[in-house]
């Protein structure tokens, strides 16, 4: 469970860090992408999570 957690906050960051990388960029192209990749983080993210919860449910 703990690795879950550190791959959670790994993800977390890195959603972090593309959406500041979107906010800086000047660049159309170049904010599209770091706008999906920061999507593509939050929803890897919300996987870990709803894993996590599971695993705390009884079978």
């Amino acid at each position: 469970m703990k690795d879950m957690q550190m791959h959670l906050e790994s993800l977390r960051v890195q959603a972090a860090k593309c959406e500041l990388a979107r906010n800086l960029s000047t660049d159309a192209k170049e904010r599209e992408t770091f706008t999906r990749l920061a999507e593509h983080f939050k929803v890897l993210a919300r996987e870990i999570e709803r894993t996590m919860a599971d695993d705390g449910k009884p079978v």
